[in-house]
Formats: C-alpha cells, structure tokens, sequence
C-alpha cells in the first residue's frame, strides 16, 4: 500500500491541471479554489493518527518474538543494534513494560522498554536511523515518623499504621538479634520508626533506610540508630552498642515454636519418652533457614532422625543444628555469614509436619539455644564518639514525641548519656 504522504505528494504535482481544467470566471475564484483544495489535500496526507501498542515481556519469550506482528526480523534486528550501546535488549526481563509507537507512515516512529522503575530505553527514529537513550528519574524521598502497637503480631501492628509488610520485615531485621519474633511479642507491645519513603508520581515506590527505631516490650525499652562510621553503615544502641551480636535470636525470620527444649518430651513418631534439646519452629515447607551465626559446615547431608541436616562450627566453642530441611545450600567446609541462607524447612527424617529442629551445643554439651547470651560486641570506636552522639541525638528525634506510658517517661526526662544505658536493650 502507498504510504499516504505519497499519495498527498502525487495529488499536489497534479494539482495545476486540476485546476485549469476547473478554470473559474475570475483570478481571485482561482486562487481561492486553489488555496482549499491544497489545505484539504495536506490535511488529508497529515492527520493520520499514529498508533500506539504497549504490553509487558512473557515468560520463556524474546523481543523478537513480542514483536513478530509488528516488525519484521530486520527491524527487530535494527532495534537492537542500535540500543546496545546504552542497553543490551537481550536482557529483557518478565514482567517489564515495553511500548512501540508508528508514526503516520506506518514505520517504527519509537520504542521505550521500562529497565527498572527509574530507567526507561527509548529508541527513536531520526531520519533513516534510530536513537537510543536512557532516561533515568530520581525517587522523591521524605523521612516519615511511623508508629503501632502490637494486638496480634508484627505484620498487623504496621498494616493497622497503614504501611506495607516490608517495613514490618525491616524492622525485624534490626531487632532479630534482641527480639525473637516468633515468641517474645505481645499484646501491648509497640514501635516506633524514623524511615525514608521513597516516592514516583506521589505514590510510595519502596522504603529508604531506616534512621531510627525503638521497640517497647512490656518495661523494657529498645532504640536503634543508624550510623554510617569507617566500619560502613550499621546499626547501634544509643550507647554505640552494635545492635548485631554473635547468634540471631531465631535462624527463622517469623513463625512459631512448636515444641520447646525439654529433657522430657513423648517422641510424636517412637511414642516414648526423651530429651528433646532443640527447639522445633514450625513453617511451611521452603521457608529459608539463616545461619544463625558466622560458622564453619561441618556436616550437609542426611542424618537418621534428623533427615537432611546441616552442622555449623562457630567461636567459643558452639556448634548449631538445622534438621528435617527439605533442601540444602550448603556444603562441608564453607564458611557461612550470619543470617545466609543455609537450606529451607521441611519434614525429612523423623518428623509429622514440617517444621525446623534448631539444636545448639556448647563444649559438647546441648544448651537451650533461646536463652543463650551471646558474646558482646564491640562498640563504637573512641574517635567516632562525638559523630556517633550527634548522629544519635539527630535521628532519635526524628521519632517524634513519646507517648505518654512510664517506660518511655523514665527514657524522655533522663539526659542522653544515662538515658542510652536505660535504653540501651541490654539482655532483662
């Protein structure tokens, strides 16, 4: 088919014939005839609107395949080439939006493919070749004071403040080495948190970091701060306590104890009496298991009862257990970081449901891993005190006013030196 701004191209050459053959009584009737039917012609050859289609990438698909009904291969293959300066379209990812605009002449006019929510690809036509580019906008970022009480868990206490789950998970993720999650909240409990909401278009893309936050568990006060020293960013008590010690209080980020530690428990399975000196998590099959501390794998197999296992050696002696997995991530003799995946729950081995069997040896000898107190930590470094105390004293303001309650009254009047030994989250 002719391209229409051909045929608009054709109907002007033509158009003088066409117009002596319509020869009108007067020059100005002429030239008026002639002034409309040429408006009438280019209006005709221009206002082809232009068409627009947009999707998302599929799954187990390419770009070629996307766009097969709307390019032909050698088009595709232009597109390409020309982005893969800026942006190698072989690397297109499910879920991410593309569009491709044709201008009034039916030929590819512009394509934009979404990287991420802050770079977008647009590939345009300039002429006989194309143009790409990358656009890149930034997040609008606030610090937001947020605050809850706890009724049943968590999750529910930042929903019912009108904040999304991952805020709750950010800050277990602080707490988990003071706090265990699973057990340890109750009704009454409350937060506080100073957090950067990072916005596109006025709408809350994802959350920033997190600069302040305070955990109230019954008479016993919790802060955590922020701060960003020679050691990289971490985060400290208000006396420059790190928050991070030896051993998570849980290797599961939140479920629920099933069976506690014991030297008397009738077996579920053997239908007698023995020691159970672990303790049992339950959750759903797949939930990843974290180290609960830097270690050693002494073991990554099969182990009788215990089903799929894995043993870590760690300092001063511990030694930790992670039975009936139903995958395992590690292997015999790597070295693993606190808080990396090692496996994820299930119910090999002897064992009625899925859940975790978490053990914790000291010397040889079971310990009740809940009511372990891990080694402290080094605190702030001397020459970082006075940033450290300002950066404390910035940030904990941020949380806004304390409610009224005697914890937090005792913490409000004290002067910040005596109030961070108060506050400091120091085992009760």
């Amino acid at each position: 088919m002719r391209p229409r701004c051909a045929v608009g191209a054709a109907v002007l050459l033509l158009l003088p014939t066409y117009l002596a053959s319509q020869l009108p009584a007067s020059v100005e009737e002429g030239a008026a005839a002639a002034e409309q039917i040429a408006v009438a012609t280019v209006t005709a050859a221009v206002e082809q609107p232009a068409r627009v289609l947009q999707g998302t990438i599929g799954r187990r698909t390419n770009l070629g395949a996307m766009l097969r009904d709307t390019l032909r291969p050698s088009g595709v293959h232009r597109l390409v080439e020309a982005s893969r300066p800026v942006y190698d379209l072989a690397r297109v990812s499910v879920g991410h939006p593309f569009g491709v605009t044709f201008g009034p002449d039916g030929l590819l006019a512009a394509f934009t493919y979404g990287i991420d929510e802050l770079r977008t690809l647009r590939v345009t036509r300039k002429g006989e070749d194309y143009q790409a580019e990358v656009l890149t906008r930034e997040y609008e970022v606030k610090v937001a004071s947020v605050r809850g009480e706890i009724t049943s868990s968590l999750f529910g206490a930042v929903g019912a403040a009108g904040e999304e789950d991952q805020l709750a998970l950010d800050l277990a993720d602080i707490f988990m080495w003071d706090v265990d999650f699973n057990t340890e909240l109750q009704k009454g409990d409350s937060f506080r948190v100073a957090v950067e909401k990072m916005s596109l278009d006025g709408k809350l893309s994802r959350y920033g970091r997190i600069l302040s936050a305070e955990l109230v568990r019954g008479e016993r006060v919790i802060q955590a701060v922020r701060f960003e020293g020679k050691n990289g960013p971490g985060y400290y008590m208000p006396d420059g306590r790190p928050m991070r010690k030896a051993f998570l209080r849980s290797p599961l980020r939140f479920t629920r104890i099933s069976s506690g530690f014991t030297h008397a428990r009738l077996h579920p399975i053997l239908n007698v009496m023995r020691p159970h000196l672990g303790v049992d998590f339950a959750a759903p099959i797949g939930t990843p298991v974290r180290a609960s501390a830097d270690g050693v794998v002494i073991q990554a197999g099969v182990d009788g009862g215990y089903g799929k296992v894995v043993r870590l050696r760690h300092p001063n002696g511990y030694t930790t257990l992670y039975g009936h997995l139903s995958r395992i991530n590690a292997k015999a003799g790597q070295h693993l970081t606190q808080s990396t995946v090692l496996g994820l729950v299930g119910m090999t081995g002897l064992a009625t449901g899925p859940h975790l069997d978490y053990r914790m040896t000291r010397d040889g000898v079971f310990v009740n891993p809940l009511k372990i107190q891990s080694p402290p930590a080094e605190p702030i470094a001397a020459d970082e005190e006075n940033a450290f105390q300002a950066a404390r004293d910035q940030q904990l303001a941020l949380l806004g006013p304390a409610p009224a309650g005697p914890a937090m009254a005792d913490a409000g009047h004290a002067p910040a030196r005596s109030a961070a030994r108060t506050l400091s989250g120091a085992s009760p």
